[in-house]
């Protein structure tokens, strides 16, 4: 195809985007994924032997999942069906499902059925696809975004092998928009565009490893450029004005989402403030809710401060406070001080341990019935049954503690939930534990001493 009739591609009324007009059809343009295409690798084997088995490929946007089923299916000469979970249903699926018949009796031809969305079709619509997989009709590819091992069905996942796609680093994205510019059959090659240096690392750099995002950003950037001469020029300066108010890759409820929280939940555990504020900014920049961040800060502060540091909570509560009366971006920078304090903080997961213990326990065991001397004495009836009989009033007692007396159920007498740590505040608590325990022994050995000299009068008298 000649560079005029490239150009007129551009004014036709039947429009392909870049990327799509970008889309290699074989392995040697394919960038990317060399951990599963590369020499030698299982997947490349199998594309390069025409070798096909049904396959999930898991991997963020624009990283060449629809790219690598059309490559593997022309590979092997296979017909290719193609379906959306988004717009497609039990219908559309049939209708495809008729279609490799078609291929197999009349042609002797096998049917790639390549899904996209995979993730969004429902049980039931996934179930459909079970007995055209195991007899063969169809091998099966499909693209998530998601985690398959939580929204596909086990049936058709133990069918189909996984394979994780990764974003492209930001010389592989360059080298996409490099072969887009140069290209003159189905590219920008004819256009005479100028790209320097500094708008194409911006450009590589605001495509966050999705191929597709580049050059779609590239292509509205075009309708920007300025004439300099025979070329057109998309400096710096215009990508800006792409670029204003473009938000990363963050998907609200997917892996990103849990990932990126994990990830900064796990920095303040380990006590990092650089990454906690690093995996702050990129939520916030991806558009998550500061609300919900705010809130898992709260749960941080309890699950891995807890009594080490009891200010971490209130910092927490306060940053929450100050973002949902401020808003942003004063809300912003306390929850990035809370951030802060509590990756710094002293760290403790003794109560966040000692809750899930306590809380196994009534789950597992018997509703033990209250010990008589805690319960509460309204009525003449219930002192008459003994209830409160024997309570000690810690504040009338010596340093205002009853020491030796007994508070859980007889059952679980002795059982200790709570194991202060030796850092922070709870290095103070447990020291303070120590001494109450030892007074509980000491009065619990004076008790026993009693009992043991009562005895041996009653058998003197007797």
């Amino acid at each position: 195809m000649s560079s005029t009739m490239a150009t007129d591609l551009f004014t036709q009324e039947v429009y392909r985007p870049l990327a799509a007009r970008m889309r290699p059809c074989q392995l040697a343009g394919f960038y990317g994924q060399a951990h599963l295409v590369g020499q030698g690798k299982p997947l490349r084997e199998a594309i390069d032997n025409g070798t096909l088995h049904s396959m999930i490929l898991w991997g963020p946007p624009g990283v060449g999942k629809t790219t690598l089923a059309r490559i593997i299916a022309a590979s092997a000469d296979a017909h290719f069906e193609s379906l959306s979970a988004v717009l497609s249903g039990v219908k559309e699926i049939r209708a495809s499902i008729a279609k490799a018949e078609e291929q197999r009796d009349l042609r002797g031809r096998k049917t790639i059925l390549f899904v996209d969305e995979v993730h969004r079709f429902n049980k039931s619509q996934q179930d459909a696809f079970l007995p055209f997989v195991e007899d063969g009709t169809v091998v099966f590819i499909g693209a998530t975004t998601e985690n398959p091992s939580f929204e596909l069905n086990n049936a058709l996942l133990s069918r189909c092998r996984v394979y994780v796609l990764k974003s492209l680093d930001q010389e592989q994205i360059k080298t996409v928009i490099r072969q887009a510019l140069s290209d003159k059959t189905v590219g920008l090659g004819g256009r005479h565009l100028q790209l320097d240096a500094a708008a194409l690392d911006l450009l590589a750099t605001a495509a966050d490893g999705d191929a597709r995002r580049a050059l779609n950003l590239l292509e509205i950037a075009i309708d920007l450029a300025s004439e300099q001469g025979d070329h057109r020029v998309v400096d710096r300066a215009v990508l800006e004005q792409v670029l204003v108010g473009d938000t990363r890759r963050f998907d609200k409820g997917g892996d990103y989402f849990y990932d990126q929280i994990s990830a900064l939940h796990k920095s303040v555990r380990g006590s990092s403030p650089d990454a906690a504020l690093y995996w702050l900014c990129r939520m916030l920049d991806g558009g998550c809710d500061p609300i919900y961040i705010a809130r898992r800060l709260a749960r941080m502060a309890s699950e891995d401060i807890g009594n080490a540091d009891p200010r971490a909570l209130e910092i927490a509560m306060s940053a929450w406070d100050v973002q949902a009366r401020l808003g942003s971006p004063e809300g912003e920078l306390a929850l990035a001080q809370a951030v802060v304090y509590l990756a710094v903080a002293a760290k403790s997961n003794a109560v966040y341990s000692a809750f899930k213990a306590a809380m196994a326990d009534v789950r597992r065991l018997p509703s033990y019935e209250v010990p008589l001397h805690l319960r509460n004495a309204p009525t003449a009836l219930m002192k008459e049954l003994e209830h409160g009989k024997d309570y000690r009033y810690a504040h009338s007692e010596e340093g205002g503690y009853a020491s030796g007396e007994r508070y859980l159920p007889d059952e679980l007498e002795g059982t200790q939930y709570y194991a202060p740590t030796d850092r922070g505040l709870e290095k103070k608590i447990a020291e303070k534990l120590n001494y109450l325990r030892a007074l509980d022994n000491q009065q619990r050995d004076n008790q026993r001493m009693d009992n043991q000299n009562l005895d041996t009068q009653n058998k003197d008298i007797s």
